[in-house]
């Protein structure tokens, strides 16, 4: 898979910041022509990492970019922060378990939006969140 240009990194300190990624991935999904449901579907689940890389990681950056498989475009974005990681990884990514301050998703409800999902986290170095959405 191989980046489709260049990708726009957006820092995330703040609730502005937040809305921003979210308008910023509608862009890169209306780009790549993905369905309005597949749009929402990845606005949505993007917006639920931008805002938990700010509250649980303390703040960090987004990675947005068109990617390419040689099939297929799609869309690709990371969240990174140098937070406290998550503890209990096996509970975070369960059904149902929210902290209860997010739109109640968590990151199951987000990993279920998306076509890829991949967390790297480790207790005091931070975690990161990769997204994609292909079209279909």
């Amino acid at each position: 898979m191989t980046a489709a240009g260049g990708a726009e990194v957006l820092p995330i300190a703040g609730d502005d910041d937040v809305v921003r990624v979210r308008q910023v991935v509608r862009g890169y999904a209306q780009r790549v022509k993905l369905s309005l449901v597949d749009q929402t579907k990845l606005v949505t689940a993007t917006s639920e990492l931008a805002r938990n890389t700010l509250i649980y990681g303390g703040g960090g950056t987004a990675r947005v970019e068109v990617v390419d498989d040689g099939r297929r475009q799609g869309v690709r974005a990371s969240f990174e922060d140098e937070g406290p990681g998550i503890p209990d990884l096996a509970l975070a990514l369960a059904d149902g378990w929210s902290s209860g301050t997010g739109m109640g998703l968590g990151l199951s409800g987000s990993r279920r939006l998306v076509d890829e999902f991949d967390l790297d986290t480790e207790v005091g170095r931070g975690t990161t969140v990769t997204v994609v959405k292909w079209k279909r």
